[in-house]
């Protein structure tokens, strides 16, 4: 059986038997934005009903070839955020499926009041796809770099929200969501980052989270960049001969609720990574599975309660505690607590 194969059997294998993450391989690296470059095309000669409309940055969302190929069914909407979210709701009372892309930051905290009324309170089946999403948009700086958006939109009765972790499962999430009833907000970034899951995007399901590895110390619950991140650490970890169970919440809302009991209640205790503030993110929602069902100690890997500053994607990970090192250290705190 070749790498790729291999590969492939290990992720439909794998809710049987998970792997090691020293074993999980790196293809290469490509720019998640990408992958919702590839996966809108593909899902644009599937279905003609889908339309892309933009705001002023088909570049940056890697648009062009469905631009090019079905010219009919993409709207440039200019810097008017606002305006190309009720044109994508009223796009779907005629049976189309918009997509809208720009930056995550206008995306939803420019625009919220208009998702609010418009696409969520209405339950339009319009598809929020966010870039240039958290610190490692990079040099642009805290005014682009939104770190509450998941917050924001997990809170809106009937948001689906997806934060895929690599290029090929951008693309899988971009094509699944076509076939997805109601609102959906789509999270994805902006540099070139390891591409480690299946190519045929048969590890990704909505609402189903992707378990990396098997381990009986401390779950690991990881989201979008930052599961690689993770897969670092966790690789450090197991160095230490700490077991470790990492899985990746790439669907947010709904939570995959039943993953979460399962492994914490092997391991008793946990650590999430997300590239987002801990107040209203990811650890947020673990954790209130948890206190509902299964209290255990918890320890949060995301910014602390700040916005962000220009540097380079790692410079700003290592400054603001993201970084492989500060989740090894969140681990072993978590362990103490455990033990205490």
């Amino acid at each position: 059986m070749d790498k790729q194969r291999a590969l492939n059997y290990f992720y439909t294998t794998q809710n049987q038997e998970a792997m090691k993450l020293k074993d999980i391989q790196v293809q290469n690296e490509k720019e998640t934005r990408a992958g919702f470059g590839e996966g809108i095309y593909e899902a644009g000669k599937a279905n003609e009903n889908i339309v892309v409309l933009t705001a002023d940055l088909a570049g940056s969302m890697k648009i062009a070839s469905f631009i090019k190929d079905f010219p009919d069914r993409f709207v440039q909407c200019g810097i008017a955020e606002a305006n190309m979210i009720g044109i994508a709701a009223g796009l779907t009372i005629g049976g189309k499926i918009p997509y809208t892309t720009t930056f995550a930051n206008f995306s939803t905290g420019r625009v919220y009041d208009q998702i609010r009324q418009s696409v969520a309170y209405s339950n339009k089946n319009v598809k929020i796809c966010a870039s240039h999403a958290g610190l490692t948009l990079g040099e642009d700086g805290a005014t682009h770099q939104i770190l509450e958006d998941i917050g924001l939109m997990k809170m809106l009765p009937g948001m689906t929200v997806i934060v895929p972790c690599d290029f090929n499962q951008t693309k899988a999430a971009t094509k699944a969501i076509a076939n997805y009833q109601g609102p959906v907000y789509l999270r994805f970034g902006r540099p070139k980052w390891p591409n480690f899951t299946s190519v045929d995007g048969s590890d990704f399901v909505i609402g189903k989270a992707q378990k990396l590895s098997e381990g009986t110390d401390v779950s690991i619950f990881a989201c979008g960049h930052m599961v690689w991140k993770a897969i670092e650490a966790g690789r450090m970890l197991e160095d230490k001969g700490i077991s470790v169970e990492l899985i990746n919440i790439h669907t947010i809302k709904p939570l995959d609720e039943a993953a979460v009991l399962q492994s914490i209640s092997k391991t008793k205790c946990a650590v999430t990574v997300e590239e987002h503030n801990i107040i209203g993110g990811l650890g947020d929602s673990i954790a209130q599975v948890a206190a509902k069902h299964l209290p255990i100690p918890i320890e949060y890997v995301g910014t602390k309660d700040t916005f962000g500053e220009s540097g380079t994607p790692m410079e700003l990970l290592q400054k603001y505690g993201l970084d492989a090192p500060h989740i090894f250290e969140a681990v072993e705190k978590v362990m103490q607590r455990k033990k205490g």
